[in-house]
């Protein structure tokens, strides 16, 4: 089993020298935008990541053991794993189609607060990364002295399935793999593809996994940023649009088999100053990106979206009255654009950054061929000059 090495120094510091895992956090060689993919609404940030909106950090685990561990886990912190860490922020959350997870919604619901690490991993590790936040929290974050938690415990931890690929039923996922991945997490360059929560799903009949992206809104209109992170993991193979391409369509041979019954998430980032009812119609927008990329939210699909606003320092103080910003609804016009944008290009992202996997089984599961993928471009005038 690969070891991604700095983090192996770091586990063995921190007394987690018989972690069995595989980190990769480093970034993929090609993007969407790379082959001539091209994308709508506004520019993208400088690195074109949900880690454009300053602050944000992600990390992950990545499991690749023998032919059968395919899984891992992906974490993102909004404010970062410094001091600011356990500092909430105002969130929202929505659900296109509810055949899956995300622990906590109720709260962020009840509260308008999202608090901590948001966590994507596979469908029966959920319950496992819950419990090991509460336990990171209450190490790294313990109460105050006068007994006053600083870290809620009902975290927010969200799954797709990965039983295609990975040998689910086995308890793969552990602890130690959550703490590698939050004491790792980063702003910067996004690993995409077959990392982390990503590691063993399936994207229309194509390898998937992690995706992220960004749009950037012209100063005159606010100049905010917006970040996307997805983990892919849903749709069927003639659904695929891709610049409004049918290349699905195109490339029928080697599909996943099987009716579709994956789901997506979708994590949207923004440094404009929203309040929980804008957040979520922030949110909302994001199935707009999702539908441009040929998904119908079919039954068997758990398509859950959180949005949150890193603006607001003090959305959680508990004392006194805030002192709350709040962006006109007239002017998030350019944000729902930005939104729309910033997924459709991390579910292209995380289809082109995903490789060929044989795991569980066997089973083999085919990555976008990029060279089919500029060729259908191209014949249906849709190829763009690479981005250098």
């Amino acid at each position: 089993m690969k070891i991604h090495w700095p983090v192996l120094v770091a586990l063995v510091a921190g007394g987690f020298a018989s972690l069995a895992a595989a980190i990769d956090d480093a970034p993929t060689a090609a993007r969407a935008r790379d082959l001539g993919v091209p994308f709508a609404f506004g520019a993208p940030g400088r690195g074109n990541a949900i880690t454009d909106v300053a602050g944000v950090a992600v990390g992950h685990a990545t499991l690749t053991e023998g032919t059968s561990v395919r899984t891992g886990l992906t974490a993102i912190l909004p404010r970062g794993r410094g001091e600011e860490a356990t500092r909430p922020c105002f969130g929202a959350v929505f659900a296109l189609n509810g055949n899956g997870e995300m622990t906590g919604t109720a709260w962020v619901r009840e509260s308008g607060l999202v608090e901590g690490p948001i966590v994507l991993t596979n469908t029966n590790s959920v319950g496992v990364v819950r419990d090991a936040v509460i336990q990171y929290a209450a190490r790294r974050w313990p109460p105050k002295p006068d007994g006053d938690w600083t870290f809620w415990s009902l975290p927010i931890v969200a799954e797709t399935w990965d039983g295609t690929l990975n040998d689910i039923y086995d308890p793969h996922v552990r602890p130690e793999h959550l703490t590698a991945a939050l004491d790792t997490a980063a702003s910067g360059p996004v690993a995409e593809g077959n990392v982390g929560g990503g590691t063993g799903m399936i994207c229309y009949g194509f390898k998937g996994g992690i995706g992220t992206a960004s749009r950037v809104v012209a100063r005159e209109r606010g100049g905010y940023t917006v970040g996307v992170l997805v983990q892919a993991n849903h749709g069927r193979r003639h659904q695929l649009l891709v610049a409004g391409v049918p290349v699905g369509e195109e490339i029928r041979e080697g599909a996943a088999p099987g009716d579709e019954m994956g789901s997506i998430l979708i994590v949207v980032a923004t440094d404009a100053p929203l309040l929980p009812h804008q957040l979520e119609r922030l949110a909302r927008r994001a199935a707009l990106g999702l539908a441009r990329t040929g998904a119908v939210a079919g039954n068997g699909s758990g398509d859950l979206f959180l949005a949150f606003s890193t603006a607001n320092r003090q959305a959680g103080d508990s004392e006194g009255l805030a002192a709350l910003t709040m962006l006109p609804n007239d002017r998030m016009d350019a944000l729902f654009e930005a939104t729309v944008g910033a997924t459709e290009e991390a579910i292209v992202n995380a289809l082109v950054a995903a490789r060929t996997m044989t795991g569980f089984r066997g089973r083999t599961v085919m990555a976008l061929p990029h060279d089919r993928l500029r060729e259908i471009l191209q014949r249906h005038g849709r190829l763009a000059t690479p981005a250098r």
